[in-house]
């Protein structure tokens, strides 16, 4: 089961059931070794009537009051970091997978300001915060990436570009 403990996640959960898609959470308490090699977990597997499965990696962050830090600045506006580990374990995880499933980003973003001031077409209210769900895959994330930090293993896309990119979740669906 996926940690209820970490607000992101169970925000992610409550989206999909309200729209009533069909989904598996992962049990992060069970790591998976294939061929010797522990594999990093994602967090659900969501089922698509449409196109291809998705492997889902959750990824939380704090999106910025936008009135209060000015729109130009934006503070962590956008902010999509992720690990090399994340990588790597998500595209093992889809070569398991085989065709049918791709791995999947998705920013679950904690609105620190009033809903209409974010740029979100959907925002989904939670336990009385308000979250929006933005989507890429993998490998256009990848393609977007440079190296954010040497020292934590860590890649970004740039704000602008991530922004132009992501989709709403039910675009990948």
């Amino acid at each position: 089961m996926a940690d209820r403990k970490i607000h992101y996640e169970a925000a992610f959960e409550d989206y999909l059931r309200s729209k009533g898609w069909p989904y598996v959470m992962v049990d992060e308490g069970k790591k998976a070794i294939f061929a010797d090699v522990s594999l990093k977990s994602f967090d659900f597997v969501v089922y698509s009537e449409s196109g291809p499965n998705l492997l889902v990696d959750v990824k939380g962050r704090k999106f910025p009051d936008l009135r209060a830090t000015g729109k130009r600045r934006g503070g962590r506006a956008w902010e999509n970091w992720i690990t090399r580990e994340d990588v790597d374990g998500l595209r093992q995880w889809q070569g398991i997978f085989d065709g049918g499933f791709v791995a999947a980003l998705v920013f679950t973003y904690w609105l620190q300001g009033r809903p209409q001031d974010a740029p979100f077409e959907s925002v989904h209210v939670f336990r009385g915060r308000h979250y929006a769900f933005m989507a890429i895959t993998l490998a256009d994330y990848v393609v977007l990436s440079k190296p954010r930090s040497a020292r934590w293993q860590t890649i970004s896309v740039a704000a602008r570009a991530f922004a132009d990119k992501a989709v709403d979740l039910s675009a990948l669906l």
